[in-house]
Formats: C-alpha cells, structure tokens, sequence
C-alpha cells in the first residue's frame, strides 16, 4: 500500500518498446498501458520528471558472456526500439537506453536523478521480473524510496510476476495500484 509520494519523484517507465509490448506472450499488456497513460498524465500534471527507457544488449560497451552474445546474433526490426505511442514522450523526458536488465547499470541514470534532486521512484514497465525488478534492485541500492505500480506492469511469465509483487517488490519499497499511486501524488503535490 502506498502511503506518501516523495515531492521530488520521477515516474520511471521500463522497456515499453515496441519490440517488447508487442510480443504475444505478454499478458494484459492493452491494461498495462491503459494504467501507463494515466500514470504519464498525472505526472505531467503534477509537472514532475518521466525517464523512459528501452533496452538494447546488442551494442552494450563491454564483453558479453556466451549466454548473452547468443541471444543478439541479429539486429533488431527498424521500430523495435522506439517507445510505444501509448507513453507519448516529450522533449523533456529523460531517456536512457539500457543493456542490460538494469537501468542503472553502465547508464546516466543515477546522475540524471541526482541533477533533479529526486528522492523517490514510481516504478511502471515490461518486464515485471526482469526489466522492473533489476531496475528496482539498483534503486533500493541507492537509496532512492520506490512505489510500483502493480497494475502498470507485467511479464511473459504470471508466475514470475506474482513473485516479484508479492515477495521481492515489498522488500524494496510500496506496492499499490495505478488509481491509489495518483491519489498520493496529486495529495504529494497540493501540499
């Protein structure tokens, strides 16, 4: 349950990349991103920082292990990489391209949130276990205080998902839905 948004929260947005949300296997992405939209809108309105990241290994500067260099051997569709329209993204976002599962690893990140003074992350993305939670696990390590959004989320594993919901998010931060996140947010920002 969330139970206060920090005056200088960003909204972070894992992986909605075409290449990522179109894949079939995904479950309730169409909702996700419903939720996603809200989330944008009421950050926009509230005049606070949205970073929008992607994920692209194949042109990560450091040596890949075997595992890794198998999965990239061709490049990706010409439009994988670009944000869905759903987000629609402004010159004043923040993007950052990632290589791994992290955003934070090898990434301008941690200093993009340090020039805005930010002190909490609304956390929103694909995939659940994989993208959001890495990127979790590199902002609890940092300090930064995290709210996810569980109906802005999801994975190509349920179970996966579930896990991480219910078992790692709470060890990092609050868990709540989209509706209940904007309520403190739009309470955050009267006061």
């Amino acid at each position: 349950m969330v139970t206060e948004i920090d005056k200088n929260t960003v909204l972070l947005l894992i992986d909605l990349q075409k290449g990522i949300v179109q894949n079939p296997v995904l479950k309730f992405s169409a909702d996700v991103l419903k939720n996603v939209t809200k989330l944008v809108e009421a950050f926009r309105k509230a005049n606070l920082p949205i970073v929008i990241t992607n994920v692209y290994p194949g042109n990560a500067p450091w040596t890949k292990s075997r595992k890794d260099s198998k999965l990239q051997q061709s490049p990706p569709k010409p439009d994988a990489l670009e944000i869905v329209p759903e987000v629609k993204t402004q010159p004043g976002d923040i993007f950052i391209t990632k290589h791994t599962w992290g955003a934070f690893y090898e990434t301008k990140l941690d200093e993009e949130l340090k020039k805005r003074h930010v002190t909490g992350i609304v956390l929103a993305g694909i995939s659940t276990s994989i993208g959001v939670e890495g990127t979790a696990r590199g902002a609890s390590e940092r300090g930064y205080n995290i709210t996810f959004a569980r109906d802005a989320m999801t994975d190509t594993v349920p179970d996966a998902h579930e896990r991480s919901i219910k078992y790692i998010f709470p060890r990092m931060g609050e868990v709540d839905e989209t509706e209940k996140i904007i309520e403190k947010l739009q309470h955050s920002s009267k006061n």
